[in-house]
Formats: structure tokens, sequence, C-alpha cells
């Protein structure tokens, strides 16, 4: 079985220490499902752009957040691998709240037939690479690490899959999930597609672990912030067989901790305070004007109007409300003036 060389520096303990923190803080604040199903299409906007820009794709976030909200009938390749990653994160994350996932070596598989759907040849979708591949540094375009034989691809994924479920137990829960992420990067068992579907499997893992602001979770967007130190510290240099015994996890470890930290922070940020006092507290004719939104895309005053007996001046004091709080946002100007759901970039 797998055996990671690493040490539990005060570094990633203090990471470890803070991120339950944080972790315990979130799931015991309670906000109404209006406001959570906004931040987590904006999640999973973050998620679906950063996790396709680190590989490569140029679209910009609000191009993705187009694509997702209108959802094209003939997509350009950039295009469906931004439609298959949200559908992918989608399943998953509907998965995940019947309790339906668990992490194997055919979920991996699924999750990489989903994500690469139209984007390879079928014998390559949903299935382990029968051939040699090396990986190349993005910016100069050379060789920089040769993964193990294809051979070897599956006893090796095996291995890590029953590392994980055997361990999970044993081994503090971010120490696994952050083994999981760079071996199976080391061990790159597809032909394309490992990098996309090891980060929504380590998703998965987190959120088995207790992690349960997954969907309001996206740390694919800390390493979209810096793609070259991302490949850097989760990858490795020369040949697989001349390396494997020598990798040291600690730095990745440190690095994958510190970027859970940061993306628990944004999410903290997002979050209102909406019981903090009952000034900020939300009403019900608040919480119709947000379910409007939600369901429409938009509301004006006379649609306001329609849903609430409220007079002028208070339909102007609630607009004005849920902007202070950072839900919704003023767009257009005199007449023609809306309020949408705040957009969070």
């Amino acid at each position: 079985m797998l055996e990671p060389k690493y040490a539990i520096t005060d570094h990633l303990l203090a990471n470890i220490k803070r991120i339950n923190t944080l972790i315990h803080t979130l799931n015991n604040r309670r906000f109404p499902n209006v406001i959570l199903l906004a931040l987590e299409r904006s999640a999973r906007e973050v998620s679906v752009h950063a996790s396709t820009s680190i590989e490569g794709n140029p679209l910009p976030l609000t191009e993705v957040k187009k694509i997702l909200k209108s959802m094209p009938d003939h997509l350009r390749e950039t295009e469906r691998e931004v439609v298959n990653y949200n559908q992918a994160l989608q399943n998953l994350n509907r998965q995940l709240e019947k309790g339906e996932v668990l992490l194997s070596l055919d979920l991996i598989l699924h999750i990489q037939e989903q994500i690469m759907n139209g984007l390879l040849p079928y014998t390559e979708i949903g299935n382990l690479r029968k051939n040699p591949v090396v990986v190349n540094d993005p910016r100069s375009g050379q060789p920089v690490y040769l993964p193990p034989d294809s051979k070897d691809v599956r006893p090796l994924m095996v291995d890590l899959v029953e590392f994980v479920n055997k361990k999970r137990e044993k081994i503090d829960p971010l120490i696994v999930a952050g083994i999981f992420h760079k071996q199976m990067v080391i061990i790159h068992p597809f032909m394309d597609g490992n990098g996309r579907t090891t980060r929504l499997a380590t998703k998965v893992l987190l959120a088995q672990m207790g992690l349960n602001t997954f969907n309001l979770f996206s740390f694919e967007n800390y390493y979209n912030q810096n793609v070259t130190q991302y490949f850097q510290t989760v990858g490795e240099f020369g040949n697989y067989y001349e390396l494997v015994r020598k990798v040291n996890f600690t730095p990745w470890l440190e690095y994958f901790t510190e970027g859970i930290i940061d993306e628990l922070f944004r999410v903290e940020a997002l979050l209102p305070r909406l019981a903090a006092s009952p000034h900020t507290q939300l009403k019900p004719h608040h919480r119709k004007m947000l379910a409007f939104i939600q369901k429409k895309g938009f509301i004006s005053d006379p649609l306001y109007a329609k849903l609430t007996s409220r007079a002028k001046a208070t339909r102007t004091q609630d607009f004005n409300k849920l902007i202070m709080l950072g839900l919704i946002e003023r767009r257009g100007k005199g007449k023609a003036t809306y309020y949408a759901l705040k957009e969070n970039n």
C-alpha cells in the first residue's frame, strides 16, 4: 500500500487547526435557502472558470457565467469544457446531498467521462490510459515529467483508493485529501482531464469527510491565482520510477491547506451576517423579493409592488437594505431601473 512521506510541521498543524475552526463556524451558521442558492451558483461559476482556466481555457469569468446561463446549442471546444465541468460538479453535489457518493475507482472514471465528453475519442473517455504520456512545462512546452507506464496505472489507482478508504479514520482528513490529490496527479491516469478530474474527486473527498460547505466552496480558485506555483507544488519533475520513493508530500500539504484557508475566508466574506441584529435580519417581504429574483433573474419596483402591499417609500427601503447587505445590486437608470443578485467576481 502507498506509504507517502510527509512531516506534521508547525505550519501544517496550524493550518489544520485554523481550517477546523473556520469549518465549524461556517457549518453552525444558518441562512435562508434563497441566499444559499445564490452563493452556490456563484461558487459553481468560480469553480468552473478556475478549474478550466488552470488547464489553459482562455474564457474569462464573465463569459463562463454567460455560457452557464444560456447553455448554447452548438458548443465550441472551450465552451464544452465549461459546460462539462459544470454538469459534473452539479451531479456530484446532488449525489452528495443524498449521501450516495463514496470515493472509488469507478467514481473517478465517471468524473473523467463527464468532464471529457465530446472532447476525446470514445476509447479515452471513462477509461484509464493505455498509452504513454509526457507532461510538458505549460510555459516552455518542454517535457518535465514522465508518468508511470500504462500497465502500472490501474494497480496504482486501486492502491490509492484503498489507501484513502483505510486511512480516512486514522489520519486527519485534510492530510488524506491532500495526499490523494498529489498522488493522483503523479499517477496521471488519463490521456487528458487529469487535473480537472483530480480536483473534483478531491472536493468529493473533502465533502465526505466533513467539509459541509462543498456547494459554496471553490478551492480551484486559489490554484488559478498562481497556476505556475500550483503546478510546481502538486507535480513532480523527472521519471516516475526514479523519484517515486523520494517524493516528499510536506510542501504540497502546506500549500494545499493554505488554499483551503484562503477559500474558506472567501466563502465567509460572501455569507452575509443576516442574523446579527434586528437591523440586518431578513423579513418575509425581503425573502419574497429574493425568491422572485432567483426565479426570474431580476425585479423592478412595479414588479415588487405586485408582490407586496408595502408603500413606495418602504419598497425603496427594502431595496436599499438588500443592497447594503450585499445581496442585490441596482442596474439601469430612471424608469429602466431594476435589481438583480449581486455578482461576486
